[in-house]
């Protein structure tokens, strides 16, 4: 029997959740004295009143215990609570990525919950989310395929959200390429402010305006040039405010210019200043509240770090985003006196890229030691006030995923020469409790060699010329792929059959859709070389380009 304080869906999942698990049907009552399991707010539920000195003045905090035959989880606030709940699924075996990444929720006649009181204590980074970017076609073909609609609904973003709090993040950046997060259905942000999600939006698009707003009706608002359209711009903005003064949102001021493109060819500080001033104006008239009390981050991506560099400054409660080179090295850390600006510091970091020199946006090239040592050196440096992580169609980037959220909560739970410890625990969660110890490990080595393989060249940037043929450089990387195949196909040959989906998604997909690709250029670096020398021996290399190709889409269509 459950009690769960407050009326929200949580309490129907973690209903689900224990059925998943050990087939047993949860009654939720309206009494604690009847339930064997109270959830609840301090300070909103009585019944989990004993917390409120452990849990006053913490930021999503969360106690679970066990006493007297019963099972208490409290929550310093309404994310907090959210956290206990999943974090009790997660123990008895449901995976974040049950759904999103068909991780196996094994069976149990019973579940045994040991006397005491858990706790993760408080996030170390305040806000923490991904930002689903560059989405066009893949992930827009699924939706449309999945929930039938040509835009992102809140059907969809909810899936999202509950993958969020289940790795105990707390925010997210919509889409936005082809989509509009707030105009194409207005559920989308009544369902975020429900389940507990902050939502923002992405470094070019102020004021809680998605871009694809202003792109399909720039004839109406004319065009984006405040030096030009002050008075339309403004008024875009405003509208943006009044449908988001009611919510947690964090707004993101300042501009870039259209498309996510540079504002202009020259760092104008002064234009950018007032830009920000007038931003700022309007969340307080529309607000009705002092400007530092809504929480707002200005983004130092690319050029526009140019205007910080050039002397810009915004006011003190702004959160300042730095962000990577795109490619996973930190561009910039504060200095001592910069790490005292009152708003904090964030990080706007990338598992997926679109842009010069060449997209990165197929398969997961993250090296996970990468990621740890710069992630590290991020909180080290004071950037723990907002973490965003670009992922792109979020699949097939689960496990940097959640490496990123564990570490916004814990970012010294692990160092870098031991983090591939977290990559064989993943594994062996995920896999589920069929899977041995020592067949985790094996698949962490899969998993951290291909990101080896495929970061040191990304397979946009891959091509015949890559490396060299004469010296057999070629052949020996070509072959490498083929070994890592192999295992990866022996792996296989041990997983049980519920396991099977997850591998295959995560592990075995990306290695063999790699190792496909390194056959087809070498075989299209043999082809040429041997054409050039008038060899017959050319067209069989021709046709193994042809066989390469053809095998790409098989593994796709399977995937």
């Amino acid at each position: 029997k459950l009690f769960v304080g407050q009326n929200c869906l949580y309490r129907n999942n973690l209903c689900k959740d224990i059925k998943a698990v050990c087939n047993a049907d949860v009654k939720i009552v309206d009494s604690p004295v009847e339930a064997n399991i109270i959830v609840g707010t301090v300070g909103s539920v009585k019944a989990v009143g004993d917390y409120q000195k452990q849990l006053k003045g913490k930021t999503e905090m969360y106690i679970i215990d066990a006493r007297d035959n019963k099972l208490y989880i409290a929550g310093s606030d309404r994310r907090a609570t959210i956290f206990g709940i999943y974090e009790l699924s997660q123990q008895i075996g449901v995976s974040p990525w049950y759904w999103w990444a068909d991780a196996p929720i094994m069976k149990h006649d019973a579940v045994y919950i040991n006397n005491g009181v858990y706790t993760d204590g408080e996030p170390a980074v305040r806000y923490r989310g991904i930002f689903l970017n560059d989405e066009a076609p893949c992930l827009t073909t699924w939706v449309k395929n999945t929930f039938g609609t040509n835009y992102g609904g809140h059907e969809f973003y909810a899936k999202v959200f509950e993958l969020i709090l289940r790795l105990k993040g707390n925010m997210m950046w919509p889409a936005m390429w082809s989509w509009a997060f707030y105009a194409d259905d207005p559920d989308n942000s009544k369902t975020a402010d429900e389940m507990g999600i902050i939502m923002g939006t992405s470094h070019h698009e102020p004021m809680a305006r998605n871009h694809q707003e202003y792109a399909r009706k720039r004839g109406e608002w004319g065009a984006w040039n405040y030096n030009t359209n002050k008075e339309n711009l403004d008024r875009f903005f405003r509208e943006g405010m009044e449908r988001a003064k009611n919510t947690d949102d964090i707004i993101t001021i300042g501009m870039r210019g259209d498309g996510d493109e540079a504002m202009s060819a020259e760092a104008d500080t002064r234009l950018l200043e007032t830009i920000v001033k007038n931003q700022r104006q309007i969340i307080k008239d529309v607000t009705k509240r002092p400007a530092k009390d809504v929480p707002q981050v200005w983004a130092l991506y690319k050029e526009v770090q140019d205007y910080y560099d050039a002397g810009m400054r915004v006011p003190d409660d702004v959160i300042m985003l730095l962000c990577d080179d795109n490619w996973g090295d930190i561009r910039r850390v504060p200095n001592a006196k910069e790490r005292k600006h009152k708003g904090g510091w964030g990080m706007y970091y990338h598992v997926d890229y679109v842009g010069a020199p060449r997209n990165t946006k197929w398969l997961n090239v993250t090296q996970t030691q990468q990621m740890h040592e710069q992630l590290t050196l991020t909180y080290d440096f004071g950037i723990d006030k907002l973490w965003i992580l670009n992922v792109g169609d979020l699949k097939p980037m689960e496990y940097p995923i959640t490496l990123f959220m564990d570490m916004a909560w814990n970012p010294k739970e692990y160092s870098t020469p031991t983090v591939k410890q977290h990559t064989v625990a993943f594994f062996k969660q995920n896999l589920g409790d069929d899977v041995p110890a020592d067949v985790a490990q094996a698949v962490a080595e899969v998993y951290n060699t291909n990101c080896k393989y495929a970061a040191r060249v990304t397979a946009e940037m891959l091509d015949m010329n890559t490396f060299n043929l004469e010296n057999g450089e070629w052949r020996t990387v070509r072959d490498n792929y083929a070994l890592l195949e192999r295992e990866a196909l022996r792996i296989m040959q041990k997983m049980p059959i519920s396991s099977v989906d997850f591998y295959r998604q995560l592990v075995l997909f990306p290695v063999q859709a790699m190792a496909n690709l390194y056959d087809m250029y070498f075989a299209q670096a043999m082809n040429h070389s041997l054409a050039k020398a008038g060899n017959k021996e050319a067209d069989r290399w021709a046709q193994e380009v042809r066989d390469c190709f053809s095998r790409d889409s098989v593994l796709c269509a399977e995937f």
